[in-house]
């Protein structure tokens, strides 16, 4: 299957006519640049000559990552050695034609290989920075090493989560690292806008654990005027009752909200326990909250006496908030996904076709969309540095030669990685 061009990929969206260069490596920075390039940026990826971290992560098929298949996505590949003098001129040669860069290595790394925003900047002075790090660019942890999990610990997010009678837990995926490329793609469009006006750019600086702190919105005031140190609550949501999961009488899960008084009068009628109307314990939103453990007895008693496709028809029906517990085979063979084009089925050079998520958010006028996987490292070097740093054949060759590049091979095209 033909590999469409780099320069064929970027034809619609809202971003379409803007120019990023993701310097970032692993989850957050590549991530932030996979937001921008789902609608329309041109997102030139700089890889490590041996590939980004990415690609040894999760699952593989024919050795090639599915992972970075999915997060390199709609993105030219190019991989240069950021540590060469000559790597760093490559970029220079790049960056009067670039609207933003993308960058997730410490603070200070750049700096190092005089590839730091004040560098860029005098170069190119509409230039946007997106800077991504652990602690962020300043303050006594700005030098630590940062990693996604890590952070998340320092947020106070990790400690939060899982169950109050066991240590906190975490999610199988880089949460906090795809919190703060959302934040990254937000700050970028944010410093866009700006600059249609004043016609300079900025530095977004977004640290990992600051941008998972952002998500512990109402236990910063609780504990200020309150004391009150937010705890575990595994899969009750605090102070917002009946929010909760309920076993099944098939041994499955089904989670309900019904806090406010109207959709509780709904969940007793479907209940057939009216009476709980009359129970001063269960009579408001607050009073359901000081009798949370009684409400979910209540409700706990019930779904064990039904199964969990039963349930959830019924509570549905009354419109009432509810849902089983979803796995990626029933997300697969669920047509609320399919009708919205959550899955989408996307050409590949080694794997044929792979199912990648689908776009979001949906823009009615000028939607995203999914024009090319991820594919080999170096995919799209030779391509990008000839026509966007004027650099010829031999010197192409050359600089492979001296280990400064690396162009991909029919073997890497046929390979995968």
């Amino acid at each position: 299957m033909d590999t469409p061009s780099a320069q064929s990929r970027w034809r619609y969206g809202a971003l379409s006519g803007f120019r990023v260069l993701e310097m970032g490596s692993t989850i957050a920075g590549p991530f932030c640049g996979r937001l921008l390039a789902d609608f329309g940026a041109e997102v030139i990826k700089i890889e490590a000559l041996e590939g980004d971290a990415v690609r040894f992560m999760g699952k593989r098929l024919h050795e090639k990552s599915l992972y970075a298949a999915s997060i390199f996505r709609n993105k030219s590949l190019i991989a240069l050695d950021l540590r060469s003098p000559k790597g760093q001129e490559i970029v220079k040669r790049l960056i009067p034609q670039c609207d933003v860069v993308v960058e997730n290595f410490r603070p200070g790394g750049l700096e190092r290989w005089s590839l730091g925003y004040d560098e860029l900047a005098a170069i190119n002075p509409g230039l946007v920075m997106v800077r991504i790090s652990g602690y962020g660019q300043s303050g006594p942890y700005s030098e630590r090493p940062g990693y996604g999990v890590t952070s998340e610990a320092v947020s106070g997010l990790r400690h939060l989560t899982g169950d109050p009678d066991r240590p906190p837990a975490r999610i199988a995926v880089s949460l906090t690292d795809y919190i703060t490329g959302l934040y990254g793609a937000f700050g970028a469009v944010m410093a866009l806008l700006v600059r249609s006006q004043s016609g300079r750019g900025q530095c977004i600086d977004a640290a990992l654990y600051e941008c998972a702190f952002s998500f512990m919105e109402p236990h910063v005031p609780a504990y200020d005027k309150l004391g009150i140190v937010a705890m575990r609550a595994g899969s009750r949501l605090p102070d917002h009752t009946p929010n909760n999961l309920y076993a099944t009488a098939d041994n499955q899960f089904i989670h309900i909200v019904a806090a406010s008084d109207a959709i509780f009068k709904r969940l007793a009628g479907v209940m057939g326990a009216l009476e709980l109307l009359e129970d001063q314990r269960f009579a408001s939103p607050l009073a359901r909250v000081r009798h949370a453990d009684e409400v979910d007895e209540v409700i706990s008693q019930w779904t064990r006496s039904h199964e969990v496709m039963e349930l959830e028809k019924l509570l549905i029906a009354a419109e009432i908030p509810a849902a089983r517990i979803f796995t990626m085979a029933d997300i697969f063979n669920d047509e609320q996904y399919r009708a919205r084009k959550m899955l989408d089925k996307v050409p590949d050079a080694d794997l044929g076709t792979v199912t990648l998520t689908g776009v979001v958010p949906k823009l009615s006028e000028t939607p995203g969309s999914l024009r090319c996987t991820g594919g080999c490292v170096g995919r799209d070097t030779r391509e990008v540095l000839s026509t966007l740093a004027g650099l010829s054949d031999r010197q192409l060759d050359d600089l492979e030669a001296e280990g400064v590049i690396r162009t991909a091979t029919v073997t890497d095209r046929n390979g995968g990685a």
